[in-house]
């Protein structure tokens, strides 16, 4: 069992939230964790690299010259790829890299990534994040009060706020979502998680639910 500090706006420690790992992730799988995080990167290559094999590049497919006699090693065309201007012999062309795994391995990769934040301790809880009005100076305080300036912190929303992100999108490191859109990358990626105490309220019952329509 975790106990996670709560703090609220000005930094100070207001409470304590008891959670167990476990609730989210019995095991934590490096393998799934990996060919998750390889397939959000994937899925946003743009696979446009190409070049020009011999059969693009211009160039008249003349024989350079004749075959014996000259005292040169014989050639053919001018778009030969071991010449210069020539065609790439193994050309690259546009390509898909996206790719998907299963949604239950995706959500329980996602529920891996938030259980190993909390298991080393790089998850920090917020009493209550809301903003009457996108406040960037306000929130860039907030972060300095917990210690996250100049942390990559993902910050997790119970539901999508756009006051919130209207005040973070503009900070340095700092990404956000709400819970539903968690994902074993944003997860990951930054060193810190924080999240409200709404959002790990929602991110539990979302995991008991699934938990829930796993078979036994």
């Amino acid at each position: 069992m975790a106990k996670l500090k709560v703090f609220d706006r000005s930094g100070a420690e207001v409470d304590t939230y008891d959670i167990d790992p476990a609730e989210l992730a019995p095991r934590i799988n490096k393998q799934l964790l990996h060919d998750a995080v390889v397939m959000y990167q994937a899925n946003v290559r743009q696979g446009s690299a190409k070049s020009k094999s011999r059969a693009e590049v211009a160039g008249t497919t003349r024989k350079m010259y004749r075959q014996k006699g000259t005292g040169n090693a014989r050639a053919g065309s001018r778009r030969s790829g071991i010449r210069r201007g020539g065609g790439h012999i193994f050309a690259k062309q546009p390509r898909n890299f996206g790719h998907r795994l299963p949604r239950k391995a995706i959500k329980a990769a996602t529920r891996m990534a938030i259980a190993s934040k909390i298991i080393d301790e790089q998850i920090m809880v917020i009493d209550d994040l809301s903003f009457e009005a996108p406040r960037t100076k306000e929130m860039a305080s907030i972060l300095v009060a917990l210690g996250l300036a100049n942390v990559s912190t993902h910050i997790a929303t119970a539901e999508h706020d756009s006051n919130v992100y209207l005040s973070i999108r503009n900070i340095n490191q700092v990404t956000v979502s709400e819970v539903s859109g968690l994902n074993a990358l944003n997860v990951l990626k930054p060193r810190q998680l924080l999240v409200t105490r709404a959002a790990l309220d929602a991110i539990r019952e979302r995991a008991q639910g699934d938990n829930n329509k796993t078979p036994t």
